[in-house]
């Protein structure tokens, strides 16, 4: 958020909320957050070294090398999934600022959406995001959640789950009777779940991915988001079997 005086319209100055706003959002379009990668995301990249061919597969190899290639870094980034993967992410989501048509804006607010890679700091995000907007006069602040009595929700790191053999055990002797040969392959997901508040308890959690979604056809957080009929039975069929397997251990 950036705050200005204001005025009349018909004689602008050198300041104004908007512009400083939109100047700042510039320079967070063209900052990519350092390179992070876990257990878990390393182990996903070498499997999917294996299952794709050329400079992709070459440059995921590269990414899991220690220290990571640069250069296949630099182009797995071009890739908005590998780039979520590999970085914590912050976008501008939504925009409002002015207070009318003919006047000078005294405000200008965005939203800046923070998915941030298990185990960082949200404060270390908060301060990279001042650094980036290179304003003092912008501020940043974090957007609490709020419990039910309206206290808000502390914002800590989170860790990540570690990699557990027993639940790939699990997972293949479910797998295995519906799709053979299927492989297992443990992703980090780019998205946030409810896992984040067990997970900074102390209680590692875990989601399965138990359909299959058409890969050209994304309709995720959309008005007309769907799943194949088929797929849905199959998912819960599947889930039933992964449940009874895990909990036979």
């Amino acid at each position: 958020e950036t705050t200005n005086p204001g005025g009349h319209s018909s004689v602008p100055g050198t300041e104004n909320a908007i512009y400083e706003l939109s100047a700042a959002l510039l320079r967070l379009q063209s900052f990519s957050f350092p390179v992070k990668i876990s257990e878990i995301t390393e182990n996903y990249l070498a499997h999917a070294a294996t299952l794709t061919s050329g400079q992709l597969a070459e440059d995921l190899r590269g990414a899991v090398q220690h220290p990571p290639d640069a250069k296949a870094i630099q182009r797995l980034s071009q890739n908005p999934y590998y780039n979520s993967l590999l970085h914590t992410t912050c976008v501008a989501t939504m925009l409002s600022g002015g207070h009318a048509q003919n006047a000078l804006p005294q405000t200008a607010r965005a939203n800046v959406n923070c998915r941030i890679f298990p185990g960082e700091q949200p404060e270390e995000v908060r301060k990279t995001l001042l650094q980036v907007a290179a304003d003092p006069k912008l501020k940043v602040a974090l957007v609490a959640e709020r419990n039910s009595d309206g206290s808000a929700i502390p914002i800590v790191a989170v860790p990540a789950s570690p990699l557990r053999p027993e639940l790939t055990l699990a997972l293949r002797s479910a797998l295995a009777p519906m799709w053979p040969g299927l492989p297992i392959v443990a992703s980090m997901s780019t998205g946030a779940t409810d896992g984040n508040y067990l997970r900074i308890a102390g209680v590692p959690t875990y989601g399965i991915a138990c359909m299959f979604f058409d890969m050209e056809d994304e309709r995720a957080h959309g008005k007309d988001e769907r799943v194949e009929v088929e797929d849905f039975y199959d998912g819960v069929e599947f889930s039933y079997r992964f449940i009874r397997a895990l909990g036979s251990k």
